[in-house]
């Protein structure tokens, strides 16, 4: 039977924990206040040497509930490994490893690694060889650095399991055993989880030496600072009610959660495609594109992610006010994981799930198993979007009369109202209208077509964008450009970049490159037509020289964009139509 810590009273402040001098300066410092629960239960018995079993969500603090003790427990004159944390995902790796080397930044000589799958080798290979103390990493490439003898375990005195439910449901039991197996049987271990399933159980009583267990608030109970709110969509208007319901948050970011790689990619693309800019993260996108997603997504770059389960996790960042469950998981405890990337460390957060009209049961069953009734919202209309983009147009009004010289363009109002017999109200509604891309009522083909009617006031701000760059409709063929004269829409200007499918470009980061390097923001752009050798993107917006010039130079996918604005097919007709993507490519960017 493992001693019970759960009742336990709290610490009042760090320094009550027993931590060394510089640990409570580096603690400061971080402007870490009084410990969570789960700190003030943990970090005293693993100073003590003790062997501990954590149940803990992600979000309540046990990155420095391990990473303290661990950090005490170096010898910063010894050079080999002497701390390995294991954890299932390469974000959350990485993520830990930022974490502790924040916290051993006042310890001198202490050097902290990440280790993971799906990076280059050289890198993770000297960062070993130049002697760090602490290795945090997935367990397969702890076990292939280990088998090359790039990685000597041998001397690991502190090892750390980090939701390891997570790692198991993975797929990573044998790996995990292997690694336990293979380091000193004097170790100290400290095991942490979301649930403890018998077969977690299993491990804590093969591995560790009579563990301390530590159960903070049941797994569910994280979500006390979320509102859980769904919604019955059915699948087809799904994009439609996403991108209505993004256009309408106050939150700062997003997250959108989907069950597969292929649902990512098509989601995030329909996004875009709808003046959201978003970017998604699955299982097949290289290392380094995931964490300059992660990191434009923390520094506000980039304000939608749509994920899957997988690469989500470990994901903690701060602006994340919305979790949308575009696809319901088929799990309780997904669920709760999931809606646990906001609302973190005591944050208030909203969750929305959408249920088809079959998918109730689905709801039930949250619901019975979290001990909370989800609250049923409707999802904007189109007329609800665009009057909220209407209303924040609005607010900067005030400052700007302030500011004043208004006299010419009050001229302009007049003068159009006089010429053409409107009330200057009308014009001025007609002027916000076009602001936030309320094009009116569609025009009747019949005098008694139906499906005109309630086109009016928002109808625009879901409706398929008019096709600027078209669409295949199934026939395999796609007509890239239809314009006017060339370079020009009804929208912007379509511009020409030198990175297209053979380069692996996605349309995320020709986004990114352009709203990044050229100071746009995602609303500047429309549609983005991917080809064989180069890219077509519409820009709402006038880009000026020195914009232009960073917009050439900037790199995408390996290759420079070169921006040029494109003069349609003309000579090169034959590349257009030999370029043209599928409608498979063209869907999947």
């Amino acid at each position: 039977m493992m001693p019970d810590t759960s009742a336990l009273p709290a610490a009042q402040t760090f320094a009550d924990l027993g931590l060394p001098p510089q640990l409570l300066a580096a603690v400061g410092k971080l402007g870490y206040q009084a410990p969570t629960e789960i700190q003030a239960a943990v970090i005293p018995p693993l100073l003590g040497g003790h062997d501990v079993t954590g149940v803990a969500q992600t979000g309540t603090g046990k990155t420095a509930a391990f990473g303290l003790p661990l950090l005490a427990h170096i010898d910063p004159a010894r050079k080999g490994v002497q701390a390995l944390v294991l954890t299932p995902t390469r974000e959350l790796a990485i993520q830990v490893s930022e974490a502790i080397t924040a916290m051993a930044a006042l310890s001198q000589g202490v050097r902290v690694v990440s280790i993971y799958g799906g990076s280059s080798y050289t890198a993770q290979l000297r960062a070993l060889s130049a002697g760090a103390q602490v290795v945090v990493g997935t367990p397969g490439r702890v076990i292939d650095l280990a088998t090359r003898k790039s990685l000597n375990l041998a001397g690991v005195s502190y090892l750390v399991l980090d939701e390891a439910d997570e790692m198991l449901r993975m797929g990573f039991a044998e790996d995990v055993e292997t690694i336990l197996s293979h380091t000193g049987e004097s170790k100290q271990v400290a095991l942490f989880s979301a649930t403890m399933p018998p077969a977690i159980r299993r491990v804590a009583r093969t591995h560790l030496r009579d563990p301390i267990e530590v159960a903070t608030a049941r797994p569910s109970s994280t979500t006390s600072t979320i509102n859980q709110t769904y919604a019955v969509v059915p699948a087809k208007h799904k994009i439609g009610a996403l991108a209505r319901v993004l256009a309408t948050t106050e939150a700062e970011a997003a997250l959108v959660f989907v069950r597969t790689r292929d649902s990512a990619e098509e989601v995030a693309l329909s996004l875009t495609e709808r003046g959201t800019p978003a970017a998604s993260i699955s299982g097949d996108v290289p290392q380094r594109d995931r964490e300059k997603i992660v990191e434009r997504l923390r520094s506000g770059a980039l304000d939608v992610v749509v994920a899957t389960d997988v690469a989500a996790r470990g994901l903690d960042v701060e602006r994340i006010g919305l979790v949308v469950n575009f696809d319901v998981p088929r799990e309780v405890e997904a669920y709760v994981h999931r809606i646990g990337r906001t609302g973190r460390a005591g944050r208030a957060g909203t969750a929305l799930s959408f249920f088809s009209p079959r998918e109730r049961s689905r709801l039930a069953m949250i619901e019975k198993a979290t001990g909370r009734a989800l609250t049923e919202v409707q999802v904007p209309t189109p007329a609800q979007v665009s009057a909220h983009r209407a209303g924040r147009v609005l607010s900067a009004l005030p400052d700007r009369i302030g500011r004043g010289r208004l006299q010419m363009y009050r001229e302009q109002v007049q003068t159009f109202a006089d010429s053409h017999a409107v009330d200057p109200l009308e014009a001025a509604a007609a002027l916000l209208a076009v602001h936030v891309g309320d094009p009116g009522p569609a025009p009747r083909h019949h005098e008694s077509d139906p499906a005109s009617e309630g086109a009016g006031a928002g109808a625009g701000a879901d409706a398929d964008f008019t096709a600027t760059f078209s669409r295949s409709s199934g026939t395999g063929q796609d007509r890239p450009l239809n314009r006017r004269k060339p370079g020009r829409t009804a929208r912007g200007t379509v511009y020409r970049v030198a990175v297209g499918r053979t380069h692996g470009v996605r349309p995320e980061a020709i986004v990114g490159a352009i709203t990044g390097e050229g100071g746009l923001h995602g609303r500047d752009l429309g549609k983005i037509a991917i080809y064989s050798r180069f890219s077509l993107v519409e820009i709402n917006a006038d880009v000026g020289p020195q914009q232009a010039r960073r917009l050439d130079r900037a790199v995408v996918a390996g290759q420079r964009m070169r921006l040029r604005p494109d003069n349609g097919p003309g000579k090169h007709r034959k590349t257009y139509r030999s370029t043209a993507p599928t409608h498979r490519t063209a869907r999947r960017g």
